[in-house]
């Protein structure tokens, strides 16, 4: 009995692999056949993008049907890398499924692939471009053309909901002039209704000014109340006065309406550096050397860096081309008075940087 079920299962064993096989055997084999190739644009296509336009389309790419031995459901992808390249570092432009033959390129979807591929912001470089197709990943078919277009990228904007303010006064470096180099007041990293500035003031008088070039809105006070004048045809608030040549810190808090005025004892012996740079990987030295900044004739610890082209990342202050003395921050955009990385996304800026106490003001979309 026991030989007659081995035999019956030897049998049905032999059976399933048989059944396998004929299966095995009756499944459809796919084939690639014919490539896809691009269609338009034209190679040679020069696109200069627009910030301002960042999501319109830009580009309308199309490319003829990739071709397999069965019908099935074919995926592309618009691939873009630098002039000459192999492909194989290459960015995804768009991608469609279901057979799609066209698409739209939004000009920030170009301007990130012209980046990603190592593209200057404002400066024309050349990229090639080829499509592909597949069958759920596999049967990879590569266009035997290309065709090359010229992309001149973008800085893209950072948000900055935040408010400058800036001294004007015979008791500041540009005197009563309102668009003459004025100094910055260093806003809080945590409270943006708080600025501060210490620092040298000449005997004389300031007030604050939001817009260089103009006289309003304005901020003057007296007896440490703000007063406030919105627009050019409202009253002339009273100046805030220095009484004698000397180092100050002037705070004012744009919320509560409140000013202080007070001597800043220490200024007059703080040591002065005769370099200060910026450092880190979102600098264009990265962590090996500082980019220098501009020393004040007026003030020895006030510092300024013109319009600069920044990446992601982080970096810090630091005097003389060395570590002994360095400052940082853990806010964007302004603070200071630590030694963390202050974080940086990539944008063009104007910094303003006080070693007295290590504040900073860095303005994007320049």
């Amino acid at each position: 009995m026991k030989n007659i079920y081995k035999v019956l299962i030897a049998f049905i064993g032999v059976l399933a692999v048989s059944c396998n096989a004929d299966a095995v055997d009756e499944r459809p084999v796919l084939d690639a056949v014919v490539a896809p190739e691009i269609t338009a644009p034209a190679t040679g296509q020069n696109y200069v993008l627009d910030v301002e336009k960042a999501a319109e389309e830009v580009a309308k790419f199309t490319w003829s049907a990739a071709e397999y031995s069965n019908t099935v459901s074919i995926r592309y992808n618009l691939l873009i890398d630098k002039k000459g390249g192999d492909f194989t570092a290459a960015k995804v432009l768009e991608a469609t499924t279901n057979n799609v033959t066209e698409v739209s390129v939004l000009a920030r979807d170009l301007n990130q692939a012209a980046i990603d591929l190592g593209g200057v912001p404002e400066v024309a470089a050349q990229y090639d471009v080829k499509i592909t197709s597949n069958v759920s990943g596999g049967f990879t078919q590569v266009s035997k053309g290309l065709i090359s277009i010229t992309v001149t990228p973008y800085v893209g904007k950072v948000d900055y909901d935040f408010n400058d303010w800036y001294l004007v006064g015979d008791a500041t470096v540009s005197g009563w002039d309102n668009n003459k180099g004025n100094q910055i007041l260093f806003r809080s990293g945590t409270n943006a209704n708080e600025y501060k500035f210490t620092g040298f003031f000449k005997a004389g008088a300031f007030k604050a000014i939001k817009n260089l070039g103009s006289w309003a809105p304005m901020y003057g006070g007296s007896g440490g109340s703000l007063a406030y004048r919105g627009v050019e045809a409202d009253a002339d608030p009273a100046s805030f006065v220095i009484p004698a040549d000397g180092y100050y810190t002037f705070k004012m808090d744009v919320q509560k309406l409140t000013y202080s005025l007070e001597p800043y004892a220490a200024g007059a012996s703080a040591p002065k550096f005769d370099k200060v740079g910026i450092i880190g990987d979102a600098t264009a030295e990265g962590w090996v050397a500082s980019t220098p900044m501009v020393k004040s004739t007026f003030n020895a610890h006030i510092w300024t860096l013109g319009v600069t082209s920044l990446n992601d990342g982080g970096m810090k202050f630091r005097a003389n081309d060395a570590w002994d003395v360095s400052w940082g921050g853990t806010t964007a955009f302004s603070g200071g008075g630590n030694g963390e990385n202050i974080p940086v996304a990539k944008s063009k800026y104007l910094i303003y940087f006080n070693d007295l106490d290590g504040s900073y003001v860095m303005i994007p979309n320049q």
